[in-house]
This record gives structure tokens, sequence and C-alpha cells, in this order.
């Protein structure tokens, strides 16, 4: 049996953690998150892609904490708006933001947007890193379309807007379980778990 290992994954959002565990739950990992560290200095996203994002999140606080660290950063990008909001998904509406204010912004500026070019897709950026040695990134996406009213209570963020044709329905419409089957978060740990498999490897041969 394979001696557990600290993987600090790098979010204060109460639910992206819980996916990320859920996604992760069978590797021999033990999932920590920031709230374990006290005084720990907030590592600012200032990248202008989800990659660079994702990057300085892990290489900052694997530095910080000594721990091997999982950074996520994703975000919603619409065809029709230039790709954004892109990597201000979270703050779309400005510092604060719930999620109720980006899904009412994002609805007013689509007003006046045809069925047709209201395409747009999900995208998930991923990077492990331990203290001065980045491990890898990655990165998944999901495309659907960005519907005219928000629909169901599952999920976060825009879910409730993000139409996924093969489903029919929604991301906020659907069971979780579907979701994690299909998402750009999925899509994108799928990659991590082969990089976090090596990782293990390479400990073990050490």
């Amino acid at each position: 049996m394979r001696p557990m290992i600290d993987l600090l994954v790098a979010s204060t959002n109460a639910k992206k953690l819980s996916e990320l565990e859920i996604l992760l739950h069978d590797l021999p990992f033990r999932v920590i998150s920031l709230k374990s560290f006290q005084k720990i200095k907030v590592v600012e996203e200032t990248g202008s892609t989800f990659e660079e994002n994702a990057l300085l999140k892990a290489k900052g606080y694997a530095e910080q904490t000594g721990k091997l660290t999982l950074a996520e950063d994703s975000g919603l990008c619409c065809d029709a708006l230039d790709g954004a909001p892109g990597v201000y998904s979270s703050r779309f509406s400005g510092e604060g933001a719930t999620d109720a204010d980006n899904n009412e912004k994002l609805l007013r500026l689509l007003a006046n947007i045809p069925d047709n070019c209201r395409t747009g897709h999900y995208m998930s950026a991923v990077a492990v890193s331990e203290p001065g040695k980045v491990i890898g990134v990655v990165a998944g996406a999901v495309h659907g379309y960005i519907g005219r009213k928000m629909k169901g209570h599952n999920g976060f963020g825009y879910d409730p807007l993000f139409y996924y044709p093969p489903y029919g329905k929604t991301f906020g419409e659907v069971d979780v379980k579907l979701k994690h089957e299909v998402s750009h978060r999925a899509m994108a740990l799928k990659k991590v778990r082969l990089i976090l498999e090596n990782y293990l490897n390479c400990s073990k041969e050490k």
C-alpha cells in the first residue's frame, strides 16, 4: 500500500475544492486546502491566460508551504465577447462579485446576440508544482452555448447558463456525476492524473 502524500489544492472556493477532491479521490494523496495554513500570503492571479495563473498559484503556494501543490484556474470564454469573461470569470462584475452578479452581467452583454452566435467554452488549466520545481501544466475544455436564462441549481459559476448540447441541458440542470464525466475540469484532471501517477512512481524509485 502506497503511503499517503500531502497534496495542497490551492483554492479557497469550497465548491471547486469539492469537485477536485471527488475527481482525485482514488489517488494516494491526502488533499489539504489553503485553510490548513495560517498567515499565508495570497498569490495574485496576474497572468493573462489560465495556464499562467495556474502556474503562478502552484509555484507560489508550493514555495510558501513546502508542499506538493495543485492549482487550477478556469473560466468561461464566450465567442461573441472575444473570449470574455475568460480569466476574469470569477470577478466579471467586480471584486467580491457573486455568481448571480456575474451571470446577470453576462446575460446583459449577450442580450442582442442571436442563438447561433452564443457559442462558448469552459476552460480549465491545472498546474502541479513542488518547491522549486514545476511538475506539469495541462488544460481541458468543454464546448457549448450560453442560454438566455439561468436554469438549474447544481454546480456553480456560470453552470446555469452553460447549455451542453449532448445532454440537452445546462450544467446547472444535470447531476454532478454527469457533469464530471465531460467537464473542462474533468478533462484537465484526467491529464493531471498521469502527471501525478508518474510523480508517485518516480518518488517510489528514489
